[in-house]
């Protein structure tokens, strides 16, 4: 997608970007300095009742929060979705407070330490384990606690999600237990004070390919229901991940969201309901939510020339918006979308990059990018900006204060 229709999604008046109804210069001045991270209500809103619509009233919505655990984005959308996915005690505790039930926040992720477990456990939340030592960590937390906890088993597919930003299953894996030894893992937790619940599988992240995102979903499917018919009782949980990308980058096309939705929905009744007619069944997604409603606003301090190039100088950079910068997964950089927020609809002056205030070259949120002509004082703004921005980026580094975040 090009930068303009991006823009799409926002307001403009005159030639000042409109974010949650504010003008961009009068947002600046609520957040009290620049940098910061501003995110739409409406925008969250809006993305939640559609995916909804699109997946039916027989597919759960999970939120995923390492996308965005910001309190009032979690609480926001607590209100909208049906699970929560944590990966830490901090994101659980992000998640109660927001007043989603512990009967439906899920609590993934490999390394979950005692504490954490104890912590889980005692709130109610469900477990998603990751190993067979986990397992028996969880069983002596259990009974310590006198509690019976609550688990699901994460599988590590015997098959790979092609075209996805980041693969999180198929091969050896640090997530989940591999599938041809989750039946072992089943005949272990059936002798334990262990309630299971069912299944999580998330094979990757970040995919624009409608035809893949459907295979994958496929597969999950007949990979969960095989493994759930080793079982005496029906499941309670079947989480088939999400993975469903936004996207970046000009060559980019949005996901057709309308289609992935009814071939989940047509799965589900042709395949799931037929097997595990009173299962939930979760869809788990972070970015696909959040990621398109949130921008990150910096302002230029200096404009320089260096033998024939302009650099424009921002007091924001890598620390806050690591994946802008190139350095968060990206094999070949390319530039997320830029615009100047105080002089959107100028005709671009010249090629022009973008650099943040730290002392590297890493520092770079737009390079070689058509920008009008700029000065001390605008604003710069980073579209996509919603997920996997400030808690995702290295913050301490030179030392630099944190930026707001606002929920508008």
């Amino acid at each position: 997608m090009r930068v303009e229709e991006h823009l799409r999604a926002f307001e403009v008046a005159g030639e000042e970007l409109v974010v949650g109804g504010m003008p961009l210069r009068r947002l600046a001045a609520r957040a009290g300095s620049t940098p910061f991270f501003a995110y739409s209500r409406d925008l969250l809103t809006e993305r939640v009742a559609s995916v909804r619509e699109a997946l039916g009233d027989d597919v759960r919505l999970g939120y995923a929060v390492k996308a965005n655990p910001m309190p009032a984005v979690v609480q926001h959308l607590a209100a909208r979705v049906d699970w929560l996915d944590v990966a830490s005690a901090g994101e659980m505790a992000v998640a109660l407070d927001a007043g989603q039930p512990a009967a439906r926040v899920a609590f993934a992720g490999p390394g979950k330490t005692d504490a954490e477990l104890r912590q889980a456990v005692a709130a109610g939340v469900l477990l998603e384990v990751e190993s067979a030592g986990e397992v028996d960590r969880l069983a002596a937390v259990g009974e310590a606690l006198g509690i019976r906890p609550r688990l699901a088993v994460r599988v590590n597919p015997d098959f790979v999600v092609r075209g996805s930003g980041m693969r999180m299953g198929g091969g050896p894996q640090q997530f989940g237990v591999d599938a041809e030894l989750v039946p072992a893992l089943l005949d272990d937790i059936a002798d334990r004070d262990l309630g299971l619940e069912g299944f999580h599988l998330f094979a990757g992240s970040q995919n624009l390919q409608v035809d893949i995102v459907m295979e994958a979903q496929a597969r999950t499917v007949d990979l969960l229901l095989a493994l759930a018919d080793k079982l005496d009782a029906p499941v309670g949980y079947l989480n088939l991940g999400g993975g469903l990308g936004i996207p970046y980058f000009p060559k980019d096309e949005p996901v057709d969201l309308p289609h992935v939705g009814a071939h989940l929905r047509e799965l589900v009744q042709r395949s799931v309901r037929p097997a595990q007619p009173t299962a939930d069944v979760v869809v788990e997604l972070g970015r696909y939510l959040v990621g398109e409603a949130g921008v990150y606003v910096t302002r230029v301090v200096d404009v320089k020339d260096s033998r024939g190039h302009t650099y424009v100088v921002v007091d924001g950079g890598m620390h806050h918006q690591l994946a802008a910068s190139g350095n968060f997964g990206q094999v070949v950089r390319r530039n997320f979308p830029v615009v100047v927020g105080t002089r959107v609809g100028r005709e671009p002056a010249g090629e022009t990059s973008v650099v943040g205030s730290l002392c590297t070259p890493l520092d770079l949120l737009a390079d070689r990018v058509d920008l009008p002509a700029t000065e001390p004082g605008d604003l710069v703004v980073v579209l996509q900006a919603g997920a996997y921005g400030l808690t995702a980026s290295p913050t301490r580094f030179l030392g630099h204060p944190e930026p707001v975040e606002l929920l508008v």
